[in-house]
């Protein structure tokens, strides 16, 4: 079984500015971090210049989205050059918010997975089921959907880390218990493994989003197929 790095991706969100941001920037520039953990800021598209020559290396630097073409007529978007032309290497894509409020479809996230791979950004691909969908029982056919169409646009699993983030646990400061994020993240893995590949199921990292806590980190980290957390920032402009 393949060994699997511990991955934690900062989101920032649409919070901060300049001033806060380097606060923030030179806290985590002067903290101690693990040599064997991978550490990945998501920092608002307009900043992600700033933080990247700002920010130590050893941490990278990630949009919050981008766009499934290099360039062309579509006001507001970003593309994959884009964020490698200020040297980032992470791309957040498929997060509950542009799915559920900005009314992105699985279809277009899946355009945009294979186009950030293509252009060669790392990319953390969001799954998640609405408070609705877990009370239905459907949690499992809602984020095995998620992923198959994440699944056909995968050419290069080496460059994704999968993020289950429960919709309903995402700043509503409920959280999913170790043993629920762990059953649905030991449910993917599985069902990585009869979709797509051995190898993809043993070395894919499944992080987990959804009101993560200094409180709750360390049980949640302990459960066998939770591969790290993408938390939000508690930023305050």
């Amino acid at each position: 079984m393949a060994l699997r790095s511990f991955f934690v991706g900062g989101n920032w969100k649409m919070n901060g500015n300049k001033g806060i941001l380097g606060e923030l920037i030179l806290s985590l520039n002067t903290s101690s971090l693990q040599d064997d953990t991978e550490v990945v800021c998501a920092a608002p598209s307009i900043y992600l210049d700033f933080v990247r020559s700002c920010l130590d290396p050893r941490i990278g630097v990630a949009a919050q989205n981008c766009f499934k073409v290099s360039k062309g007529a579509f006001t507001g978007e970003i593309s994959p050059a884009m964020i490698k032309d200020c040297g980032a290497d992470w791309v957040i894509l498929g997060h509950s918010e542009r799915r559920h409020v900005f009314g992105e479809s699985d279809e277009l996230i899946g355009q945009k997975v294979a186009h950030a791979l293509e252009s060669d950004l790392g990319v953390i691909a969001c799954v998640g089921e609405k408070l609705e969908e877990r009370e239905a029982g459907t949690t499992e056919e809602v984020v095995y959907a998620q992923t198959q169409v994440i699944a056909e646009n995968v050419k290069d699993w080496g460059k994704v880390v999968l993020a289950y983030e429960p919709v309903w646990a995402i700043g509503t400061g409920k959280t999913a218990t170790p043993e629920q994020a762990q059953e649905v993240h030991e449910k993917l893995r599985v069902w990585l493994r009869a979709n797509v590949s051995d190898d993809v199921a043993d070395s894919v990292r499944i992080i987990y989003g959804g009101s993560v806590t200094g409180a709750n980190c360390r049980e949640l980290a302990s459960q066998a197929d939770v591969d790290g957390f993408l938390t939000e920032a508690g930023l305050q402009a």
